[in-house]
């Protein structure tokens, strides 16, 4: 039951923390800012539209699309331990079936996209494509550190409190490489800067904006909040291998877990605020680099466990 209460809560306050990455970047340029309840207007106004308007060159794949990866990010959370509870959905070796659960997801985006048969979303469709599969690497280097460390690769065990213990003490050094490779992952994954700018339009340099122009209504309100749950899944990714321990207090457990969540979203928004977008040229080397800290960690725990 505790694992249902979080998982639905963790849905309904993704596109509140979101808004804090807007929050901190207007407080970098001096301005008040949006609202921190900005996201839930914008579904609002979305869901209110009785249906999406659709171009006659679609066909029923672009209307699917979305359904599917909506869902996809909804199951993929259910796998996710929440603060060290277990999770609603487990079993042995979930976390590779988790990554190819995001491809489908990403793979009928990517169809959608071309669905369209505009030249512009296909330029899209190709860089998000292209981005991603650098990235897997990383996030499968990733669960290979996991199985190493705990013995498993499944979410619910590996990421439990009890093979939190003493984590820190015993792959510090390691945890810290995984660490800054996943947040890497994170702003990749989700369009952020350094690898993309949802506040651009500019048609050269968008990514996945480009994908989503010919959604509407509330389709366009599915994947603005399915955008929102796949940035929390990340951030609370990072955030349970930050605190991978219990204060053997479950409220307090559930405190604390959230408020590193907050905080990775506060460091998100200054990472936005400092540093602007690479070029194209320079970002399949920037995930690659995220692909070297996860594999040096790898490297420094094999001569750990010898």
């Amino acid at each position: 039951m505790k694992s249902i209460i979080l998982f639905v809560l963790t849905v309904l306050i993704s596109p509140l923390f979101a808004a804090i990455i807007l929050k901190v970047k207007a407080f970098f340029a001096g301005r008040k800012g949006p609202s921190i309840f900005i996201n839930y207007y914008t579904l609002i106004k979305l869901f209110k539209y009785k249906s999406s308007v659709y171009s006659e060159t679609t066909t029923f794949i672009f209307r699917m699309s979305v359904i599917i990866s909506f869902s996809v990010i909804t199951v993929v959370l259910m796998f996710f331990p929440f603060g060290g509870v277990n999770s609603i959905f487990s079993f042995k070796g979930d976390m590779i079936f988790i990554i190819y659960l995001m491809a489908l997801g990403r793979f009928f985006t990517i169809l959608a996209a071309l669905d369209t048969g505009s030249a512009f979303e296909g330029m899209g469709a190709s860089r998000e494509a292209y981005f991603s599969i650098i990235a897997e690497l990383t996030l499968f280097m990733t669960f290979i550190f996991i199985q190493k460390i705990t013995g498993t690769i499944s979410f619910s065990k590996s990421l439990s409190i009890a093979n939190g213990m003493n984590l820190w003490g015993m792959y510090g050094a390691s945890l810290m490489l995984i660490i800054i490779s996943l947040f890497m992952i994170l702003l990749t994954e989700n369009s952020r800067i350094p690898v993309d700018d949802h506040a651009t339009h500019l048609e050269l340099t968008m990514i996945h904006e480009v994908m989503v122009l010919d959604h509407s209504g509330p389709e366009l309100g599915l994947i603005h909040l399915g955008a929102n749950m796949k940035l929390m899944f990340y951030s609370v990714f990072i955030a349970r291998l930050i605190v991978p321990f219990s204060f053997r207090n479950f409220w307090v457990d559930i405190i604390v877990f959230y408020i590193v969540v907050a905080l990775i979203y506060l460091f998100i928004g200054i990472v936005e605020s400092i540093m602007a977008r690479f070029r194209f040229t320079k970002v399949p080397k920037y995930i690659l680099t995220s692909f070297a800290l996860v594999f040096f960690a790898n490297i420094i725990i094999l001569g750990r466990l010898k």
